[in-house]
């Protein structure tokens, strides 16, 4: 009951990200959506993905994107002269895909689902057997679920990548630092010696 709960909670809060205008809002209800995501994975006994989501998906893309609109001082998003149909009709596509990739998944709580049958002492055992490295944990993140760490290291590089985009086009553009900013803002107060 409490996953349906949870799952209720993202669905609103992922409406809301959609209606929602104000850019500020937009980036801390994404951070909750992502907290609430980590809940749900911590019910579900995947407290790895769960660590993952609160640091990467609250914590550090919730930093970058604060830090990216303190960048453009943008409050609102611009409004669009048209309708991307083609954006949504994407969007539709893939979560069909999605759910049809659920179909032949396990019931939630089949006590035969492999998420029962735990691999921990097969690590322990063979580990240094079957990848090398003496160290357990080496062996899980680098083989055993490789591709898992690459896409979050290549979720993380994206962003990084987005943000100095974002910075070195601010740049470029001759947008005023925010120390320089509130240096001018300081100077133009009456009273403080600059000019009125």
């Amino acid at each position: 009951m409490i996953v349906y709960s949870l799952l209720a909670l993202m669905a609103a809060a992922a409406f809301w990200l959609v209606r929602l205008r104000n850019l500020f809002a937009v980036v801390m209800l994404s951070g909750v959506y992502s907290l609430l995501a980590a809940v749900t994975y911590v019910v579900m006994d995947a407290v790895d993905v769960a660590f993952t989501e609160a640091a990467v998906g609250a914590g550090i893309s919730t930093v970058l994107m604060l830090g990216t609109l303190a960048i453009i001082r943008e409050e609102r998003e611009k409004p669009h002269a048209h309708r991307p149909l083609g954006a949504l009709l994407l969007v539709v596509l893939t979560g069909g895909l999605l759910v049809y990739g659920t179909l032949d998944m396990p019931r939630y709580g089949d006590p035969h689902a492999p998420i029962h049958h735990h691999v921990a002492n097969r690590y322990v055992e063979k580990s240094a057997a079957e990848v090398g490295p003496p160290n357990v944990v080496t062996s899980v993140l680098a083989s055993y679920r490789g591709f898992d760490t690459l896409g979050e290291t290549a979720v993380v590089f994206t962003a990084a990548v987005g943000v100095l985009v974002i910075l070195g086009r601010s740049k470029a553009q001759g947008a005023p630092s925010s120390t320089s900013a509130r240096r001018r803002r300081k100077d133009d107060q009456p009273g403080d010696g600059g000019s009125v």
